[in-house]
């Protein structure tokens, strides 16, 4: 989950979407699949026992998180503490993998997940985070990012991306991943697998004193070269006690100073769409999707900077 550095551009492009078959249609061969129009029926917030440690905004309606400033170097106590964190969220997130099949709805992904995640003592993170109402998001299709989960079903040539982040001992692991649901078509295969990759090769460019601008400098020159669009307006960001905050990490091209040290923990998180990067977010403040109705995929992981490299602390 990522509603931050851009947020305003966002909220700006909110009213453009009260009509979605006012918008545009992508261009070039995309793919054959379902596309989302509407949100469905969202049910009531999940409840969270007492005895489970909560961010303060679970008690308290408040804004993202800043993502402006220095990065944070974590401490050998802290960054065991992320690697806790990182690893029930992966775990959970492997295992929501599985319910993705058709039929399935994105409700009962969801009820799994917060099942799951308060079973292991912790609370799922996006509940509550700056209002959004559910435990994690699952982005279908032409949803780009932040989809709400509801009581659509799963349909055959599905792709869906499943955001998890749990808050476990004070500190938040985040990661996601795009599944495939039954058999999907070769354009919407070639996305998810290219996306996959691109993530990949972005933690190996990392380590000390690597300036942050090299990961949107390749994955542009990634997406020209295959075809493909990073939705620019979505960033990576840095991670710990607090949702979100420094360093911002863009997936495009760009020249804003800033290096990675050991010690500092951040998600890289590239969205690549088989259209254009155009994105509008539906009435519900939260859902955004394609202008041009193409279908984007997406991989997360949290990663922390070492002395000699990186660590996912994400990784299963």
């Amino acid at each position: 989950m990522r509603r931050i550095g851009f947020l305003n551009r966002l909220m700006k492009q909110k009213n453009s979407a009260r009509n979605f078959f006012q918008f545009g249609k992508a261009k070039g061969d995309t793919g054959k699949y379902e596309t989302i129009v509407s949100t469905g029926l969202v049910s009531p917030e999940r409840s969270v026992p007492e005895e489970i440690e909560k961010p303060c905004y679970y008690f308290k309606n408040m804004p993202p998180g800043n993502t402006l400033g220095s990065p944070e170097i974590k401490t050998p106590s802290q960054i065991e503490a992320m690697r806790l964190s990182g690893k029930l969220a992966a775990r959970v997130l492997r295992e929501c993998g599985k319910l993705a099949t058709v039929g399935t709805t994105t409700d009962e992904i969801d009820a799994f997940a917060h099942g799951r995640i308060i079973e292991a003592n912790a609370y799922p993170s996006p509940l509550r985070y700056a209002g959004f109402p559910k435990s994690i998001c699952t982005s279908i299709n032409n949803i780009a990012c932040h989809g709400i989960p509801d009581d659509r079903q799963l349909a055959n040539g599905d792709i869906i991306n499943i955001d998890v982040t749990v808050f476990l001992n004070g500190y938040h692991g985040d990661c996601s991943k795009t599944f495939l649901v039954g058999d999907v078509d070769e354009r919407g295969s070639f996305l998810v697998e290219a996306t996959s990759s691109c993530l990949d090769q972005c933690i190996s460019l990392c380590g000390p004193d690597v300036e942050f601008k090299e990961i949107g400098k390749f994955i542009e020159k990634y997406c020209d070269e295959r075809g493909l669009e990073s939705i620019a307006v979505f960033i990576g960001h840095g991670i710990g006690s607090y949702f979100h905050g420094p360093p911002e990490i863009f997936h495009y091209y760009n020249e804003f100073p800033g290096k990675m040290q050991p010690g500092m923990t951040f998600t890289i998180e590239p969205i690549l769409s088989l259209g254009g990067s155009e994105i509008a977010v539906l009435k519900d403040g939260w859902t955004a999707i394609s202008l041009d109705g193409a279908r984007s995929a997406q991989f997360e992981h949290t990663i922390l900077i070492t002395e000699t490299g990186t660590e996912i602390l994400t990784r299963d």
